[in-house]
């Protein structure tokens, strides 16, 4: 049984650190680059590096330095940006997890990513996403909560991401098991059949996410 969840009793602290430790510790400027990248994206186009660079008042050595050197970004031809933790431009990557912000379309890797998405980008984002059976399950994320769940008990798969595997290949490591579903039950019947995983309430994943976002984020959004 998963260490930091069991029936009933849910760590928040310890899931979101679990998953901030994985990936790379941001400083202050890293941080305003990740939030910059995440906010030029949700434009639903790619991000071409020299634009990202400007918006930052960096050099584009320093931003190719730091973007090439993280995992789970993804780029086209150009080297422009198309995907990154957790958010891709709709024609790069075909999802079942949809989210749409200011009318924009936009794809998340996973179930997961559309409730921590809206609180970095500062906007609500509808949500609509199919879970691994086929149901629709849709939402509207805001900031600071979530609302009007479709169907009203709808929950969440999760997995704790490993490291090793989180640098050679978050998508498929992590992102391909967190899902949502109509009901608890119907996730639970998935869970046992995916070694690991576990399942939360949406109002759960959703406390998990804003506490990654200020472990992670805290210094830029003025929350230390």
């Amino acid at each position: 049984m998963n260490q930091i969840y069991t029936a009933g009793s849910v760590d928040v602290d310890a899931i979101a650190l679990g998953i901030v430790k994985v990936f790379p510790t941001l400083n202050l400027f890293e941080q305003r680059l990740s939030l910059e990248l995440y906010r030029l994206l949700s434009g639903g186009q790619p991000v071409a590096r020299a634009v990202l660079a400007k918006r930052l008042q960096a050099s584009p050595e320093i931003v190719d330095r730091i973007l090439d050197g993280w995992p789970g970004v993804f780029s086209d031809s150009e080297r422009r940006i198309v995907g990154y933790w957790g958010l891709a431009v709709p024609a790069a990557y075909r999802s079942p997890h949809q989210l749409k912000i200011d009318g924009q379309r936009l794809s998340a890797w996973c179930a997961w990513d559309t409730l921590f998405l809206p609180e970095l980008l500062g906007k609500p984002a509808e949500v609509e996403s199919r879970s691994p059976g086929g149901s629709a399950v849709k939402l509207i994320a805001a900031p600071n909560g979530i609302d009007h769940v479709e169907p009203e008990d709808a929950h969440v798969s999760f997995l704790m991401p490993d490291p090793e595997k989180v640098e050679t290949d978050i998508v498929s490591t992590f992102c391909h098991f967190a899902h949502f579903f109509p009901s608890r039950p119907a996730g639970e019947a998935w869970a046992a059949q995916h070694p690991g995983t576990f399942i939360l309430s949406v109002e759960e994943a959703h406390a998990v996410a804003r506490r990654k976002n200020q472990a992670q984020y805290g210094e830029a959004m003025g929350w230390r």
